[in-house]
């Protein structure tokens, strides 16, 4: 199968641009909790209906008016996921501006490179760090000036640009809110940047609307006004965003974390209905319980729970596809056994309400998809980009298929090109980059050209199978695709990336960049440290212990792959996983300046090796 479409399930007629979808709800249920926001007792919250969460933004939004702002004016915000970050959001698209958002761990040079693309006018900061950043890059242009969430020294709140709108009437408020069309810009988001330059992709009104309208619709089972969820991811990040807009459509309950220390603990206090995460989260949890059943001398039984649990899944997966299949007896007993030792407090971890939990941004091993779904918390894998303004497609409740990142959401397609490039038409696939230049090879046909392989299953569900910019050719002529090789090695809690090398080489090879944490700990257990280096290197490490401990995974990779793709040689690495230049605000590692700082060690790898 080449292409596979889904109709939409919604009409944007009735809506004229984004603000339209929190005015109606507003409407319709003005005192139903929207938000959760913490208090100042760091174990509470307290609750935002969506009439305050409305008066909030509207008030803001009069602020930016008084202060200067006209319509289709650029706004940054830069600051760490908070109610303040969704107010902010909301009153630029009243007020008539365009939101530009800006990672809250951007460097220098990546802000300034941003505002003045952009040519933003007002920006809005969550920290002094922030505010100065912003504030410098803003030196010499006819800019409003720079604003801080929260109280800061030195720097003017939110509160002093609310301010600033006592005069601006009702009217004067509404009739700026209704200007933008459909196809008018709302946002400017800059990728990430993992091979190449950073580029503005510009998303329409229509854009969010088609996606928050139409998944609304496919995912009825998942957000509901009576569910609520936690968004941790960035809100920079357009799927944060996308997410949050749905919410705040159809009335699922929201609370904001942006330090990952506060998640745990909170989950037990909010308890939440439904998650987006990225596998890393799913891989740490399962190693979490690892480790502890290892601790306490259960290991060997935690490795048939973990069986279990997969066989549990794998059989409910059929159930979704229509086979009557009863669970033998001795899989029910077992499950009900695993259940008392191991699934309920993992399920209890993640606050014992969770129906369902999206995995994105980075591919999902099938295995840990049926384990979770065997211990009773399915996992919907979608797959989007920011130029699909999000998911393009999603594994829908009560038919996932693991393995796979589903159907095409409504109002898309995906087709696959002659040389496996996956393409994307659709509801939510953006017109084009704020650079024109950038749009020459982004488009085929009509189709976006999403830079990722894949194919098409006989269900129509999409499959990824790497990076077209990925792919490695070897001395020999052989092509291959890293993706599957990495994704397996990366399932070690140990590993947070693996890079495999080869390009012109006679072999294949491998860097594994250690998680620092995990790395530490496992060095603390063994009477060993790691040394720290310089900022910015990428070093080996010798470490014949550690490296044996791994050898197994490297080994269980290399099964899964052609003998032309098995990695002969590799080697452990520590980084700076905080660099910005070496991985991106939604933690993917860039292939192309790994290579370039561990040139010296990649070179080790072939030494004495015929060319």
């Amino acid at each position: 199968m080449l292409e596979t479409t889904m109709p939409a399930l919604a009409s944007l007629e009735a809506f004229g641009n984004v603000t339209d979808l929190l005015v109606r709800r507003a409407a319709d249920a003005p005192d139903h909790v929207a938000f959760d926001v913490p208090a100042d007792d760091p174990a509470s919250w307290r609750p935002v209906t969506t009439a305050a969460f409305l008066g909030d933004v509207r008030a803001l939004a009069k602020g930016m008016m008084g202060a200067g702002l006209v319509a289709g004016d650029r706004v940054a915000i830069m600051a760490p996921t908070r109610y303040e970050w969704a107010v902010a959001d909301l009153a630029t698209w009243f007020a008539g501006g365009v939101v530009v958002p800006v990672y809250d761990s951007s460097s220098a040079s990546q802000v300034d490179a941003i505002v003045h693309d952009a040519g933003v006018r007002l920006a809005i900061a969550g920290s002094r760090a922030h505010a100065d950043l912003l504030t410098r890059a803003l030196v010499g242009t006819d800019a409003i000036g720079t604003w801080a969430m929260r109280g800061v020294d030195g720097i003017r709140s939110l509160d002093d640009l609310t301010g600033r709108g006592t005069h601006v009437t009702d009217a004067e408020l509404e009739t700026r809110r209704t200007l933008a069309g459909h196809h008018d810009p709302a946002t400017i988001v800059y990728t990430s940047g993992t091979t190449g330059e950073p580029k503005g992709a510009v998303l329409t009104h229509s854009n969010f609307l088609g996606q928050v309208l139409n998944i609304a619709a496919a995912y009825r089972e998942v957000v509901t006004p009576t569910g609520n969820t936690i968004i941790f991811l960035p809100l920079a990040h357009v799927l944060a965003r996308g997410l949050q807009l749905i919410c705040i459509a159809s009335g699922m309950r929201i609370a904001h974390l942006s330090e990952p220390s506060r998640v745990v603990p909170a989950l037990s206090v909010l308890r939440p209905t439904f998650l987006v995460v990225v596998p890393r989260v799913l891989q740490k949890i399962q190693a979490a319980a690892a480790d502890k059943a290892a601790r306490m001398r259960l290991g060997p039984v935690w490795e048939r729970a973990v069986s279990t649990a997969v066989a549990r899944g794998r059989l409910a997966e059929k159930q979704d596809a229509g086979r009557r299949s009863r669970a033998p007896r001795g899989l029910r007993v077992r499950g009900a056994v695993f259940d008392a030792l191991f699934y309920s407090r993992l399920r209890a971890i993640m606050g014992g309400r969770v129906d369902y939990i999206l995995s994105g941004g980075a591919t999902l091993d099938g295995a840990l998809s049926l384990f979770f779904r065997g211990i009773g918390v399915p996992v919907i894998e979608g797959y989007g980009l920011t130029e699909t303004t999000a998911p393009l497609t999603g594994n829908l409740p009560g038919r996932i298929v693991s393995g796979t990142v589903g159907l095409p959401l409504p109002g898309s397609t995906v087709r696959i090109s002659p040389e496996g490039e996956v393409l994307a038409r659709g509801v939510g696939v953006f017109a084009g980059y704020r650079d024109p230049r950038h749009d020459a090879e982004a488009f085929v046909d009509g189709f976006f050209r999403t830079g990722d392989l894949g194919r098409i299953d006989d269900g129509g569900r999409l499959i990824l199978e790497g990076r077209m910019k990925d792919v490695i050719v070897t001395s020999n002529g052989k092509t291959v695709v890293p993706a599957r090789w990495e994704g397996a090695v990366e399932a070690s809690p140990l590993v947070q990336h693996a890079v495999m090398v080869g390009e012109g080489k006679p072999y294949l090879s491998a860097l594994l960049i250690l998680d620092p944490a995990e790395s530490a700990a496992w060095a603390a257990s063994h009477g060993s440290t790691f040394a720290t280096g310089s900022p910015g290197e990428v070093r080996a490490i010798d470490e014949p212990r550690l490296r044996a401990h791994l050898q197994p995974t490297v080994d269980a990779a290399n099964a899964l792959v052609a003998r032309s793709e098995q990695v002969r040689r590799f080697t452990l690495v520590l980084a700076d996983l905080d660099d910005h230049e070496l991985v991106t605000p939604t933690l993917k590692i860039k292939r192309r300046e790994v290579l370039h700082r561990a040139a010296d060690t990649i070179d080790t790898l072939y030494r004495g090796a015929a060319s």
